[in-house]
């Protein structure tokens, strides 16, 4: 089966890559889990995945800086941020910033996989 695209989780907490990774890849998608932001940050400069589901609050770089990290170096990718301090300030900030959707935790599986299904129609590649 060819892939429907590729999608990189970033998440200090091990549960959310472990429940969201394979029910992704029955979707279709090539993923990659990250538990720190370093390793995730080393990733982008390497390679742009189509759409990035990163964490909030983190240890070490957060997810509004991952968020920018993303953005300047893969601007066609799609950024959905999840957290569990979900504000109206923290939202706004994230859409400001170029984020795709902000998605509270805790969240469904059926939500993301909508919100992945949606942000991967507006995925630019650099050959697009």
């Amino acid at each position: 089966m060819t892939s429907k695209g590729t999608i990189c989780i970033l998440d200090d907490e091990p549960i959310v890559g472990d429940r969201l990774k394979p029910e992704l890849e029955d979707d279709g998608y090539t993923v990659e889990v990250f538990t720190d932001s370093a390793s995730a940050i080393q990733r982008v400069d390497e390679t742009c995945f189509d759409i990035y589901i990163t964490d909030l609050k983190m240890q070490g770089a957060d997810g509004m800086t991952f968020l920018e990290k993303v953005k300047a170096c893969c601007p066609g990718s799609q950024v959905i941020m999840i957290t569990g301090y979900a504000t109206m300030e923290t939202a706004r900030e994230s859409f400001v910033r170029g984020a795709y959707d902000f998605i509270a935790k805790p969240f469904r599986i059926g939500e993301i996989r909508s919100v992945v299904k949606r942000a991967r129609k507006r995925v630019k590649r650099p050959q697009d």
